[in-house]
């Protein structure tokens, strides 16, 4: 019998080549996933809470009533100063009249003070 030597195997066909490959692989794909879980449970809760301050549920109540309060002293400031406004024209009205009074008298004096 004629002993025939094997030819070498190509490289990419190697079983401890070819296994360690795979086992690389599966390292990798492990700790994509491993780090896809934790990204998802460190940024999930925060993406909530931005979301929620974006939304404007995340005010703490004494923010909120602070609020109120400041909204009802402007609402009563704008009363106010509807109030001044007309007082304002009635002292203008005021003056145009003993302005006219004055010029009145100067007038029936013959313009001595």
């Amino acid at each position: 019998m004629i002993q025939v030597a094997e030819p070498p195997l190509p490289p990419g066909l190697d079983p401890t080549f070819a296994f360690g490959r795979i086992q690389e692989t599966i390292a990798i794909v492990i700790i994509a996933v491993l780090m896809t879980v934790a990204a998802v449970k460190i940024l999930g809760p925060l993406a909530r809470a931005w979301a929620r301050k974006i939304e404007g549920k995340a005010a703490d109540p004494e923010l909120r009533a602070e609020i109120d309060q400041l909204r009802d002293q402007l609402a009563e400031t704008d009363g106010l100063r509807i109030r001044v406004q007309e007082l304002e024209e009635r002292v203008e009205f005021a003056e145009r009249m003993l302005s006219q009074k004055r010029d009145q008298d100067l007038l029936q004096r013959g313009g001595e003070l």
